[in-house]
């Protein structure tokens, strides 16, 4: 056998993060420097190697040799300190000034700006939260926080202070659902949603002393990543041949972890030795190898918004008067996703019924699909009152749709010509209008906010809730709601916005 490091896909997340030669930096007008004192070499050494991976330029040290005698100022425009104080800041920022004299000072940030720029890839504007130098008031980071059990009941940003640590438990609770041990995959993911709910920078493993979901192996994780930047266990999951093909195997559209899991049982590692196998695939399968390439890059919001208009252009000439509603990940806030979710209605009851058949004739009319699979509906009271209801009922359609390319990009493209089209990943849901504020609840996500709402529903209310309604079954009761709002409200929960349902 090859050594793990060697097995390693040259395409992978680790591979990157892992390589010691920095890429070419996406951000020229950005040079970071993260500053050690606090931080710690080894932690420093990794994000360096993180931040690199993503093309942000990292300086190794913030001055080159006598500047001042030179005449030259340092490239430095931000310096990132961590679990440093504005105090200690301003001071290590005088004693830089004392040596580069008459230079322009380089914004001075605490952690929280370098982990949601490595969350968005991209640098985040600076605000005043991030900025060390006008925080002469700042408070340390509590000692501990009180946080509900439920994700539901807290909000969940896209962008929060502990994203590296939140990644790390999500790679361990992927693992857990590789090997079907459900019991510790959620155990990882509950630890991980708490992590994204703190107000503050996670530094020390008291920070997160009576916070629910910290069990021992969360801990020891946690506490590994603050003291060294990096976790053996979490390493040999993402360097593992098992690991990497499994994630490999389920990105392709139409296989899940139990296909995954008895495709590597049976020998098969890549996708060309799936492709030389056509036998044991689906049409489904069949489909999303074909267009692997395009399915695993990610879809832009500016791509998510061309599709909903030709979504709703074939909607509009199949049924005046319906709606389409973009859910999702995009919904979220997401800049990007894997794949785009769309809910169709008309207010008119009734009207949506065998709506999706025509609108699939209109798209395919056009040459934009690729590949679907319709699913009629199944709604009836029985359904929607059935209290183990957690998949909904709702006619839909799974496809992969042709998206035009923009003329521009194919004008940039002359000299290196590049696709005039490209294939995505669309699901179609048409529900009717009384559903509708329950099937946009459940669509938009996340999955484990969902989970946790569903969860809280019954558990601490006695309720069912899923994509179809809310019901009490003691009471018989069906709960008729206009707006997403009004589901939490009979929840006895604060309304959460999409924005903040990224548990």
């Amino acid at each position: 056998m090859l050594p793990k490091r060697r097995r390693v896909g040259a395409g992978s997340a680790h591979s990157a993060v892992a390589s010691s030669s920095p890429l070419v930096p996406r951000f020229p007008g950005v040079a970071i420097y993260l500053a050690e004192p606090r931080m710690g070499r080894s932690r420093r050494a990794f994000l360096t190697r993180l931040a690199r991976s993503k093309g942000f330029r990292i300086l190794d040290v913030y001055r080159s040799a006598a500047p001042a005698r030179a005449g030259q100022c340092s490239e430095v425009t931000h310096v990132v300190m961590e679990g440093t104080s504005a105090k200690e800041a301003i001071c290590w920022q005088k004693n830089m000034d004392a040596l580069l004299p008459g230079c322009s000072q380089p914004a001075l940030l605490d952690i929280s700006w370098f982990t949601e720029s490595m969350a968005a890839g991209q640098p985040v504007p600076e605000e005043a939260r991030h900025r060390l130098e006008v925080a002469e008031s700042r408070k340390e980071p509590p000692v501990s926080v009180t946080l509900p059990a439920y994700a539901c009941q807290r909000p969940s940003p896209l962008t929060h202070h502990n994203t590296f640590l939140s990644e790390a438990l999500e790679t361990l609770a992927e693992a857990a659902g590789f090997e079907g041990n459900e019991g510790r995959l959620l155990s990882f993911y509950r630890a991980a949603t708490v992590l994204k709910s703190l107000p503050f920078p996670v530094t020390s493993l008291s920070q997160l002393h009576g916070l629910p979901y910290f069990g021992e192996h969360s801990s020891r994780a946690i506490q590994e990543l603050l003291e060294h930047g990096t976790c053996e266990e979490v390493e040999q999951v993402r360097c593992s041949e098992r690991h990497q093909t499994m994630k490999l195997f389920t990105q392709v559209f139409g296989v899940g972890v139990k296909t995954a899991n008895r495709w590597y049982q049976e020998g098969l590692r890549t996708l060309e030795e799936l492709r030389e196998q056509p036998q044991r695939l689906t049409q489904q399968q069949k489909a999303g190898l074909q267009y692997y390439q395009d399915l695993s890059t990610p879809v832009g919001r500016a791509d998510a918004e061309a599709l909903q208009q030709l979504v709703e252009a074939a909607v509009r000439q199949t049924l005046p008067g319906a709606t389409v509603t973009l859910t999702g990940g995009f919904r979220r806030g997401k800049l990007q996703g894997h794949d785009v979710d769309f809910l169709i209605t008309h207010p008119e009851e009734g009207r949506e019924v065998g709506l999706l058949p025509r609108v699939m004739s209109c798209l395919q009319s056009q040459g934009l699909v690729l590949y679907h699979q319709y699913h009629r509906s199944h709604l009836d009271s029985a359904h929607t009152l059935r209290p183990s209801s957690t998949m909904d009922a709702f006619e839909r359609s799974f496809c992969i749709l042709c998206l035009p390319q923009p003329q521009q990009a194919a004008l940039e493209g002359a000299l290196h010509p590049c696709p005039t089209w490209k294939a995505v990943r669309v699901d179609l849901v048409v529900t009717p209008n009384s559903q509708f504020p329950f099937a946009l609840l459940g669509w938009t996500g996340s999955q484990f906010f969902e989970r946790e709402l569903r969860r809280f529903s019954r558990q601490e209310k006695g309720l069912w809730l899923n994509s179809h309604g809310l019901f009490d079954p003691e009471q018989k009761r069906v709960f008729h709601a206009t707006s997403e709002e009004d589901v939490f409200r009979f929840l006895g929960l604060k309304y959460l916005p999409p924005e903040q349902r990224n548990a």
